[in-house]
């Protein structure tokens, strides 16, 4: 009697996890005992955000369920709402699949809802990137609020796992597989970024900064930070390539900043929703990233290209030698931009070792996630005793 295939359901809420799960993605459909039940909500159902969710079907992928979620705000009570509308609506297909895995990624806020409707139907949870740090947003307390609800953790880094081991952690759910946002470089084929600009009606000179600038989610002003940001940033002189942020509270203020740059400033180009390899095109020739993403501290030393990484938004993230960082002011941002476009900077790039694998991290997950023994021992958690 032939075993029926291991449902696999995979939510994706935006082009920031979205990115990061093609590979993932590509291996578990390629393998003959897994069925992928593919969810998309957030901002990828969003005319907003640029309606992302045409870049999965794009890539091939077939998505199972669509979930319209997202309240048009730019205040914290539209988060708090957003993470409400979608638990009841996951909720119901949830119910309905019953998949024998859920597979979640990284800290955006919207992740709580699948994580919570899967715990409450005993749905084994496996989580992407836990043991990370970004404590200077709200992305810290919802990535550990998930590595704890999680049952697998599939982690990025040496420290990374053994931060979700001091949690409790049982050694065999906690998995280091590298970051899967790196596979990108060793197996898609990346466009140039001259292809990339005449896409979208734009000429970018050579040595162009790419520009990822998102809310700080923990200061009461999630834009606070962004005043010196924008102010050094009028005096740099390179090309800006703007990436525009995550839909976060205070997302639209900096939106609205990033346009009136580009009305005043030359060389500077703004882009709503850049499918994935087309923001590596431009990110692997750029001469720098300059911002508070992710992408500077993890994909950047890939590459490998310097990073400014700008305020607290990434405080406490593992970083390599290319990544350096600066307070949220104007003379301190222009003096670390300075520093890594010089020619003493630029000499170590060659030597430049990422923290966060080698890209193979989507064959290790959906390894793991086809051959995991289902069941009591899955669910059932133990919280290992730490000795005082």
């Amino acid at each position: 009697m032939t075993a029926a295939p291991r449902r696999i359901a995979v939510v994706t809420s935006s082009r920031a996890d979205y990115g990061h799960l093609v590979w993932p993605l590509r291996e578990l459909a390629a393998r003959p005992g897994v069925e992928l039940r593919l969810i998309a909500f957030g901002s990828h159902l969003s005319p907003t955000w640029g309606d992302t969710i045409a870049e999965i079907e794009r890539d091939g992928f077939e998505v199972a369920h669509r979930v319209e979620c997202l309240l048009s705000s730019d205040r914290d009570v539209g988060m708090a709402k957003t993470i409400g509308v979608a638990t009841l609506s996951l909720a119901d297909i949830l119910a309905a699949e019953r998949p024998d895995l859920l597979l979640i990624i990284a800290d955006r806020y919207e992740m709580l809802a699948p994580a919570s409707v899967a715990l409450a139907l005993r749905i084994p949870i496996a989580h992407i990137e836990g043991g990370e740090l970004s404590e200077g947003a709200i992305d810290q307390a919802v990535r550990d609020a998930l590595t704890k609800m999680a049952h697998l953790h599939l982690v990025p880094t040496r420290r990374a796992e053994a931060r979700v081991l001091s949690l409790g952690e049982e050694p065999w759910r906690v998995h280091r597989v590298g970051a899967p946002s790196l596979d990108h470089l060793r197996r898609s084929e990346i466009p140039a970024a001259a292809e990339v600009a005449a896409r979208h009606g734009a000429s970018i000179d050579p040595g162009h900064l790419v520009v990822a600038y998102h809310p700080v989610t923990l200061d009461p002003d999630p834009a606070a930070e962004a005043d010196a940001f924008f102010a050094a940033l009028r005096r740099v002189d390179r090309p800006l390539v703007f990436c525009f942020p995550n839909a976060d509270a205070g997302s639209y203020a900096l939106q609205e900043r990033a346009r009136r740059l580009a009305e005043e400033r030359p060389r500077t180009h703004l882009f709503v929703n850049l499918p994935h390899l087309e923001y590596w095109g431009l990110l692997r020739e750029a001469a720098a990233i300059v911002g508070n993403s992710s992408s500077g501290i993890m994909e950047a030393p890939a590459i490998p290209i310097p990073a400014v990484d700008v305020g607290r938004r990434q405080q406490g993230r593992e970083r390599a030698a290319c990544v350096i960082g600066a307070p949220p002011e104007a003379e301190g941002i222009l003096a670390a931009i300075e520093r890594v476009l010089s020619e003493e900077f630029r000499s170590v790039l060659p030597t430049v070792e990422s923290p966060y694998g080698d890209g193979t991290a989507g064959e290790r997950i959906a390894e793991l996630l086809a051959g995991v023994e289902l069941g009591d021992r899955l669910l059932d958690k133990r919280v290992l005793s730490i000795d005082p």
